[in-house]
């Protein structure tokens, strides 16, 4: 059995180093080919093409794995050849002509409220309010540094609209955070529930469940991983 190629996809206001414990839990699950692009967050066609350009450097299948925006992110560069399965870790999958801010209005998040712009057009979480809202769950040290190490998007990028969502033809499995303040879960629900997904799952965490749960989502992307293997 040959296991895919697994690239980690973050969202908005984090960066690759989100995955840093579960990319620590795939290795001890014997992943030994794992990527966590960095995206530049500036519109959902220049995310998707950085990530496109990741999965081509790879010649066998691709497993994508998006938290948070970074399920838009998937979604989008999905459709690549060499993409086996794709897993959405409390993230968004819109359909044809969907935003992710489209999304959002339909339940919109306690965390709604913690966001600021910038003079530039980026969007933040207030600091004083990130642990709050994105990661509850995590003790407070942890969240400082998210907090300030935060990546913000491109405001604009909530209105960009999806094209050809590649749920709709590749294998997918989901978590949803029931105790999300960022997405909410039922957005979340209504999202996992539309696609033919081989499995959901839900975690008793907040929206940063791959740094608070990171071993039962390791566990979940390992799962897709063997089921695509070749």
């Amino acid at each position: 059995m040959t296991l895919p190629a697994i690239i980690l996809v973050h969202g908005f206001w984090g960066g690759a180093a989100h995955w840093s414990k579960v990319i620590l839990e795939l290795d001890r699950l014997g992943h030994n080919s794992l990527q966590a692009v960095e995206i530049p967050l500036t519109s959902l066609a220049d995310d998707v093409e950085r990530t496109t350009k990741m999965i081509a450097q790879h010649d066998g299948p691709v497993l994508l794995v998006g938290h948070s925006y970074g399920g838009a992110v998937i979604t989008g560069a999905g459709g690549h050849p060499n993409v086996a399965g794709l897993v959405y870790i409390a993230a968004f999958a819109p359909d044809e002509g969907e935003s992710p801010g489209a999304i959002t209005q339909q339940n919109p998040p306690p965390g709604a409220a913690a966001l600021a712009p910038d003079s530039d057009g980026y969007l933040w979480i207030v600091q004083g309010k990130y642990h709050e809202y994105f990661c509850q769950d995590l003790d407070a040290d942890e969240a400082r540094v998210m907090a300030v190490t935060q990546k913000a998007p491109i405001a604009t990028t909530f209105g960009d609209t999806m094209t050809n969502p590649a749920w709709r033809n590749r294998a997918c499995w989901y978590q949803i955070s029931s105790e999300d303040r960022m997405i909410h879960p039922d957005n979340q629900a209504m999202m996992s529930g539309r696609m033919d997904a081989k499995k959901v799952i839900t975690l008793p965490a907040g929206h940063a469940s791959l740094a608070s749960m990171p071993s039962e989502v390791a566990a979940l992307i390992d799962e897709a991983a063997r089921a695509v293997a070749t």
